[in-house]
Formats: C-alpha cells, sequence, structure tokens
C-alpha cells in the first residue's frame, strides 16, 4: 500500500519521530490554550474580528457597490446596513456556537438540524466553491493593485492581472506548505501593514472633511438608481468585505467567561469595523466625485495620487500588503477545511495526509491552490463576487434557519448564549431575498451553474458517501500511492502513533 512505501523510503525511525514531534506540537498547543484563557479578554476577541473581517474588500468593493446603486448616498446606507446584517448573522453564529461546540463551521449545525445530506452539500460547495473563489478574489485584488501603478491612466491587462493573481497563489501555497510558522510571520507582518493602510485613509479623509471637502456630499441621493436587483448585488459587494463574520463563533475556547464575552466582542467588533468602512468610504469620496470613482482602475490608488502626492506609492504598497495577508489567512484555514474534509471520508484520502517534514497538511493546500487558479482563468473579480455571495448565502440563511429549527426541535440543548428568536428571522429572511432578487431581477448563467454544481454533489454523496462502492478506490489507491511517495506525506492518525 502507500503508506508501506513511504515507510520504505523514509524509515519507521523518522515517521516516529516525526509522529512525536506532531503529539509535542499538540500539546504545546493544548497547553498554551489552557493558559491563554486566564489572559484573553474581550479586548482580544474584539482585535481578532477587526483583523479577520478587514482585507481586500475595503478595496475593491466600493466601486462595486456604487455601480449598483448610483449615488453617494444609497452607497454609504449599504455600507451600513452591511455592517448591521453582519453583527446579526454573527449573533445568530454564536448562539449556534456555544449550543454545538464542534469544529466545521457550518457543518455540524447543519448536520444537528437538517441530518448528512444538507451537511454535506455545505462540504462540497465550501471546498469547491465558496472557498476557492475567495481565495482567487482576493489575489486577483492584489494583482490589480500591484500592477495600478505601472498602468496610469489606464486599467492593466487582464493577462497581466491573472498571471500576477495565479504567481501569487503559487506563491502562498508553497510557503503555507513548507512551514506553519513561515506562513504565522507572514500573517503577523501583513496585519499589521493592514491596519496601517486603513489608518492613513481615515485619518486623511478627517482632515479633508475638517477642511471643509464636502461638496461631493451634497443632493447625496440624487442619480440613485434604486431596485431589488440594485439593492442585492450592492449587498453582495458589500458583505464580501465583510466575509469572515462567520468564523468569530471559534474563538470561544480561547476568551475567559466566553458566554459574557463572545457576544460583547461581537457587539463592539463588528460595528467598529462598519465605522471604518463608512469613513474609508466617506474619505474616498471627499476627493472623488461618483464618476470619478467609478472611472478609477484602483480606487485607493487615486484617493493616494490626490491627497499623500508625493507620498502615493505607500498606499498601492500597503493594499497589496493587506490583500495578501487576507489571502495568506484564507489559504492556511480553507488548507485545513479542505484536510479536515479528506479526513472525514468526503474527499480524495491523500487530502487528509501530512508532510513527514513539514507537519503541515500539503496536499490539501496544494489542491486548494490548483482550484483558486482555475477560477482565475475565466473569471473577473465582480462576476467571482456575485458567484461567491450566491452560494456563501444560501448556507448562511440554511445554517441560521437550522437555529430557528433547533429552538422547537432541540429543545433540550443547552444555550449559554439565547439571542431574541427574531434576530434569526430577520438574518433568514435577508438571506432568501439575497439568494433569489438576483435570480429574478436580473438572471445570470454564473448563478445557474453555481445551483447545478451544488446539486451535483447529491450524486457525489449517494454514490462515493451512501453506497460507498469500491471502484473509486480502486482506482485512486495508486495515484494516492504515488502522490504519497513524491510529496513524502503519511496520514495523520498513523504519524500520531
Amino acid at each position: 500500500m502507500g503508506e508501506e512505501s513511504l515507510r520504505k523510503r523514509k524509515g519507521e525511525d523518522n515517521i516516529k519521530e516525526d509522529g512525536q514531534s506532531i503529539w509535542t506540537h499538540e500539546a504545546q498547543t493544548t497547553n498554551l490554550q489552557k493558559q491563554a484563557k486566564l489572559f484573553l479578554f474581550p479586548l482580544h476577541g474584539i482585535c481578532m474580528i477587526v483583523g479577520t473581517i478587514i482585507g481586500s474588500g475595503i478595496f475593491v468593493s466600493p466601486k462595486s457597490v456604487l455601480v449598483n446603486v448610483g449615488a453617494v448616498g444609497p452607497c454609504l446606507t449599504i455600507w451600513a446596513a452591511c455592517g448591521i446584517l453582519a453583527t446579526l448573522g454573527a449573533l445568530c453564529f454564536a448562539e449556534l456556537g456555544t449550543m454545538i461546540t464542534k469544529s466545521g463551521g457550518e457543518y455540524p449545525y447543519l448536520m444537528e438540524a437538517f441530518g448528512p445530506i444538507p451537511a454535506f452539500l455545505f462540504s462540497w460547495t465550501s471546498l469547491l466553491v465558496t472557498k476557492p473563489s475567495s481565495f482567487a478574489i482576493i489575489c486577483l485584488s492584489f494583482a490589480k493593485y500591484a500592477s495600478a501603478p505601472f498602468y496610469p491612466g489606464c486599467d492593466p491587462p487582464q493577462a497581466v492581472i491573472k498571471c500576477l493573481a495565479a504567481a501569487a497563489i503559487v506563491v502562498i501555497t508553497i510557503v503555507n506548505s513548507l512551514s506553519v510558522k513561515l506562513g504565522s510571520y507572514l500573517q503577523n507582518f501583513l496585519t499589521a501593514a493592514k491596519m496601517i493602510i486603513v489608518t492613513i485613509i481615515i485619518v486623511s479623509g478627517i482632515v479633508l472633511l475638517a477642511q471643509g471637502k464636502t461638496e461631493n456630499f451634497k443632493d447625496s441621493f440624487e442619480d440613485s438608481k434604486i431596485s431589488v436587483s440594485s439593492i442585492s448585488l450592492a449587498f453582495y459587494n458589500g458583505l464580501w468585505a465583510y466575509d469572515g463574520w462567520n468564523q468569530l463563533n471559534y474563538i470561544t475556547e480561547e476568551l475567559k467567561n466566553p458566554y459574557r464575552n463572545l457576544p460583547l466582542s461581537i457587539i463592539i467588533g463588528i460595528p467598529l469595523v462598519t465605522v471604518c468602512y463608512v469613513l474609508i468610504n466617506i474619505a474616498y469620496f471627499t476627493v472623488m466625485t461618483s464618476t470619478e470613482l467609478l472611472q478609477s482602475q484602483a480606487v485607493a490608488v487615486t484617493f493616494g495620487d490626490r491627497v499623500l502626492y508625493p507620498a502615493s506609492w505607500i498606499v498601492p504598497l500597503f493594499v497589496v500588503f493587506s490583500t495578501v495577508g487576507s489571502a495568506n489567512g484564507t489559504c492556511f484555514t480553507a488548507g485545513r477545511l479542505v484536510y479536515v474534509a479528506g479526513r472525514e471520508g468526503h474527499m480524495l484520502k491523500i487530502l487528509s495526509y501530512i508532510s513527514v517534514k513539514r507537519l503541515t497538511p500539503a496536499p490539501a493546500i496544494m489542491f486548494y491552490g490548483i482550484i483558486a487558479i482555475i477560477y482565475i482563468i475565466p473569471g473577473d473579480i465582480d462576476t467571482l463576487i456575485n458567484y461567491f455571495s450566491f452560494a456563501v448565502w444560501i448556507f448562511y440563511g440554511l445554517t441560521v434557519l437550522a437555529l430557528i429549527v433547533m429552538r422547537f426541535t432541540r429543545k433540550e440543548l443547552k444555550r449559554p448564549i439565547r439571542i431574541p428568536i427574531i434576530i434569526p428571522v430577520i438574518v433568514t429572511l435577508v438571506s432568501i431575498l439575497l439568494v433569489l432578487a438576483p435570480i429574478v431581477s436580473a438572471p445570470e448563467l454564473a448563478y445557474l451553474y453555481c445551483v447545478i454544481f451544488i446539486l451535483s454533489g447529491l450524486i457525489v454523496y449517494v454514490l462515493f458517501v451512501h453506497f460507498k462502492f469500491d471502484w473509486p478506490q480502486k482506482i485512486s489507491n495508486p495515484i494516492t500511492m504515488h502522490l504519497q511517495m513524491l510529496l513524502e506525506v503519511v496520514p495523520a492518525e498513523e504519524a500520531t502513533e
């Protein structure tokens, strides 16, 4: 078998040594988590929320939101409304996360409320649609800002943007495959850079407002184009910038008194992000009219050219750092999701293996990078955001609906955090509106492809999970063996023996 072949190549002792390293690392991590509970207060949760959510979206989405609503007033209103929706959604996930304390994101909640099929479809969609498309969007955003200074006055060629984005995916994938520590150090540096550029833009905007630069805010609702479809698409782009709010319940184990501090962190953290986003958009509009913003190739670059000249190079540089940081964090977490799915038997077995030398889920990370590059080839940022948002809000809505269902079907479950029932009802209704409105009023083939792909997971589930046919294993075993020897990876369970 593949495992035996690798044992012969590497030797039993090496695997045991690395297995010991894994065990020691896990033991140290558990120790650190236990100690951390003594020190981590709401401030840690707030910082984690702000650092997780703020990424590439605020530098890409303002233009797309404005395109859909057409005026400054509705644009700023959408940004504030997206923050409110993200806060309500995060509170729903906080109740779910403290009621069902299992890892795997929405998977265990859907499993408890609706059974294995919706849970598997979530896993299937996350692995092959939402996570890779998110990675692709962020890397395309990086490429757009990295190339903009070299093409003043015009859009960079699509070939340049896509090649740069693919190069970024390859580099980030290699870094995360080689070393957890290297990826962590890179993330810390890039997070600091991200907060610097956000602060620069906000402070510059406040100074300009204090100097009386308010002419672009007069008649701010004039010429707005409001319809159910336009508002939904504007929300798609705004909510992309808030993506990450659904991960907030994962900090439960690290917070002291999480049942108090988790909702407190959400109530402070997400509104703080909302204020930052609204202030950044106000800063953009202090120096650009709606028309000028729509004509800008990269909004933050145009802002820097007009406000910070001759130091305008700072803006694209730090935006590039911010987008790379978001991509690196996305790759780190989503690679682990692929790894867990492989371990549970929902993906190829090789994806659940870890590197003998590096102790990283290298096959899962490489698989994730390959899928992201495939999305880059035909797609652009706006199309991918709509594609991503449509898919992800189907499952956000289902997950919040699961909370409502379990209020009646699982009354025995302990609920340390219990939010008013009206909150999940509102989030569920908004989710339904966000999913259906673009299909009804402005149908596109991308939505149809997305639905077909999600439902195709039913075929995979029936054939490979429910009936567990043997013939796919006969095909995949030789491939697994050769990939295992090539990548020098072993099953995690075997490595920890």
